[in-house]
């Protein structure tokens, strides 16, 4: 007995003395738990406050299928008569019917069960569940956990799906906005340490360490809903009516250069999620990361120039002959003609290829390479979104000697949709280039508004410049019964409006031959609305058309000009142009 109560004596020397620091760390990391608070992501609206995403609270179902069928399995052990203690297999079928039934085909009963009869020490039952069904859930299946988990909404579906982006499955930003501007979105999550009993519950006043979570800001947008929603159902239809491979279009404000609308064909909707959408939808946003050759559209340039260095008047006739030769390169203008006699007015509004190269030599390759450089081209714009090209404009070093024979009918270089559209505004905005932006300001939680820094101007030309260029550009859409007096796209006119614009119709590559192809063509049109007190610019790129927008034979995206024009300026009373605008003159006598 002596030696017996000798052992024990030492053994309680050892745990209470000894060995106590060591059992009191155990014990506590036993019992001590540090949880995650997790941040609410940010909102992101459009320039009025309408939300295009944002989170909702929600639910998952969460389980621990080793931990809960061994407690199943000794409660079972214990009741000997088994009226207390349900088998514990026949416990999991009624949690798997039970949640079924709640959530409905969400997740099958079958594969619930499966998860909880695995081998898994911690599963997800279900996520993305209603607050209230999964509070009914856990009510009635003390087994099962819950545990916080943001929804991230899209209440437009596809609306804007080509700017916003999408979410993954852990919440953070998976493409677009939501991707570029995560760790603005996402904000920071916050901890906090307490103890928990030996039945999981807290213990009262053991909270402590408390790091509150800061949440994400919200992101505004310079794009309007509700005309982002009717250019992007015009933009499909004019895809679906031409036949195109691609439709893109972009509306920016004259001014400020904020994007209004910017949409493509096929946007994917990220409402269903990104991995249940077809796999023909376009997740990408063409108008920023697809660069293209813009063919007459960028004719503007010349014009431009021209008028700048002095070079032309808007009346000058000059005999314009079918077809020019330059560093040993033929050119013709698209339809066959001798020498006419178009005004360098007419020249653009008829789109002469022969004319524009005509003038391109009085301004030199030095001067137009670095007018091209004033518009922008070859630069990235940092609108704000992520995936934006540069487009392609070759260094004037390199050069070959066809070079200035295509760069000034717009073939040989490449642009975005934005870029090209940047290129308009600058002379809606009387000379001033001002660098597109998409995001507005953002909003942090405690209510502060950043603005978004505007862009310095760029000079591009002169403010007269920029006026006599838009006055020149409204033969485009002028018409004539005759003919000889009418530009290449009337259909973009509006009627009480002064319209300027451009039409433009380049070839694309032929991969089979490495040539120019005769049958496949990038079909654009850049416009202004209204050319006397400009407020939009409206770009537009039909990838390959097969038809014309409006049912007919012709190629031309000026339809879809007019369509997105007319309801702007009909939504925001813009009053009428006050002076039709003078009868130009596109051919003399």
């Amino acid at each position: 007995m002596l030696v017996a109560l000798g052992v024990v004596a030492v053994q309680l020397l050892w745990v209470q003395g000894i060995d106590a620091p060591r059992l009191s760390a155990e014990a506590a990391n036993q019992r001590t738990t540090t949880v995650t608070l997790p941040a609410v992501r940010g909102a992101i609206l459009d320039r009025n406050g309408n939300k295009l995403a944002y989170a909702l609270d929600a639910k998952a179902l969460t389980f621990q299928p080793v931990r809960e069928r061994k407690r199943m399995e000794e409660e079972r052990a214990k009741d000997e008569t088994g009226e207390t203690a349900p088998d514990p297999d026949t416990r999991l079928k009624e949690i798997a019917k039970g949640i079924h039934e709640r959530l409905g085909d969400t997740v099958s009963e079958s594969e619930l069960l499966d998860k909880l009869r695995s081998n898994e020490t911690f599963v997800y039952l279900a996520r993305s569940v209603d607050p209230a069904v999964a509070a009914d859930i856990a009510d009635e299946f003390e087994e099962v956990g819950l545990e916080r988990q943001d929804i991230r909404e899209y209440p437009g579906g596809s609306l804007a799906a080509n700017i916003v982006g999408a979410t993954g499955w852990d919440g953070h930003g998976l493409l677009g906005l939501e991707e570029s501007m995560d760790s603005t979105l996402a904000g920071n999550d916050g901890s906090e340490t307490h103890d928990r009993g030996s039945d999981g519950a807290v213990i009262p006043g053991s909270r402590r360490d408390l790091q509150p979570a800061v949440d994400g800001s919200n992101v505004e947008l310079t794009i309007d809903s509700d005309l982002q929603y009717y250019v992007q159902q015009q933009t499909q239809q004019a895809k679906d009516l031409s036949g195109a491979k691609n439709a893109s279009v972009v509306v920016l404000d004259a001014k400020t250069s904020e994007v209004l609308a910017m949409t493509n064909d096929g946007t994917f909707n990220p409402a269903i999620g990104v991995g249940n959408n077809p796999r023909t939808a376009q997740m990408g946003n063409l108008p920023v990361s697809s660069p293209f050759e813009p063919g007459s559209v960028n004719k503007i340039v010349t014009a431009a120039a021209a008028i700048e260095y002095g070079l032309t008047t808007p009346e000058e006739v000059l005999q314009v002959p079918g077809s020019i030769q330059m560093a040993g390169v033929s050119v013709k203008d698209a339809w066959a003609h001798g020498v006419a006699p178009y005004t360098s007015t007419g020249v653009f509004g008829k789109s002469s290829n022969v004319g524009t190269l005509m003038l391109a030599e009085r301004v030199g390759e030095e001067r137009y390479a670095e007018m091209l450089h004033k518009f922008g081209l070859g630069q990235r714009t940092d609108v704000g979104l992520p995936g934006e090209s540069a487009g392609n404009v070759p260094d004037l070093d390199d050069w070959s000697g066809g070079t200035f024979a295509n760069l000034p009918i717009g073939q040989g270089l490449s642009m975005t949709l934005l870029q090209m559209t940047g290129m308009y505004q600058a002379i809606a905005n009387d000379g001033e280039r001002i660098a597109p932006r998409i995001v507005k300001s953002t909003l942090a939680p405690d209510g502060s508004r950043i603005e978004t820094e505007r862009p310095e101007p760029v000079r591009v030309v002169s403010e007269q410049t920029a006026r006599t260029t838009r006055d020149m550009f409204r033969s485009v859409t002028q018409k004539d019964p005759m003919g000889y007096q009418q530009g290449t796209g009337p259909q973009a006119g509006v009627d009480g409006y002064q319209i300027s614009g451009k039409t433009g119709t380049a070839q694309q590559v032929d991969p089979a031959c490495g040539c120019y192809s005769n049958s496949n063509y990038w079909i654009t049109f850049a416009g202004i609305a209204p050319s006397d007190d400009p407020r939009y610019v409206i770009g537009i790129m039909l990838d390959a058309p097969v038809r014309g927008i409006d049912g007919g034979g012709g190629q031309s995206a000026a339809p879809l000009f007019h369509n997105i024009a007319s309801w702007l300026l009909q939504r925001d009373s813009v009053p009428l142009s006050p002076d039709p605008g003078r009868r130009l003159v596109l051919q003399a006598d």
